[in-house]
């Protein structure tokens, strides 16, 4: 089914884009941000294993990957280094923002993939939970300030873009 194809391409393209904000943010918080590190090289790893579900699925099925992974892998990288030079909060910020836009993205996936394909659900699903988990932490220790409202806005019409873009390549 097409739409199914569509879901594992957009993301695969995704996780790929995840992976590359936290390297970038990794390597700023390596110098400046000791501290959040950890927490950092965590989501890190679940964005590499929530790849790898994809990944999997995609070639067992001989699904051919989104044509614009590459532009999720330097938009990720772009956005991770400038976010982490903009200092922790704004990481968090844009930690909360892509996970609440994804978590959105998400909850329709599930609801279409639960009528039309189980073993595509099942991998949703179980990368959920990671998201939120990102999401929330990012909603606590970002700041609420004002000043990170455009930071929380183009992270959102960002990743809004990537979306859209990824289910028409």
């Amino acid at each position: 089914m097409i739409e199914v194809e569509r879901i594992l391409r957009v993301d695969h393209a995704g996780e790929f884009g995840a992976i590359n904000i936290y390297r970038s943010q990794l390597f700023v918080a390596r110098y400046f941000y000791k501290d959040i590190v950890p927490k950092l090289e965590e989501m890190l790893g679940h964005e590499k294993q929530h790849f790898q579900t994809f990944d999997l699925i995609l070639k067992k099925r001989g699904i051919r990957h989104c044509y614009a992974l590459h532009f999720w892998a330097l938009g990720g990288a772009i956005l991770g280094f400038i976010t982490a030079l903009a200092g922790r909060n704004a990481i968090w910020v844009c930690t909360d923002s892509i996970e609440s836009t994804v978590l959105h993205h998400l909850d329709w996936q599930l609801d279409f993939l639960e009528q039309h394909d189980s073993e595509v659900h099942e991998a949703v699903l179980s990368i959920k939970a990671d998201e939120e988990e990102h999401q929330e932490f990012g909603q606590n220790h970002g700041s609420k300030s004002a000043i990170y409202h455009p930071v929380f806005w183009v992270v959102r019409k960002s990743t809004e873009f990537a979306i859209w873009l990824s289910t028409k390549l």
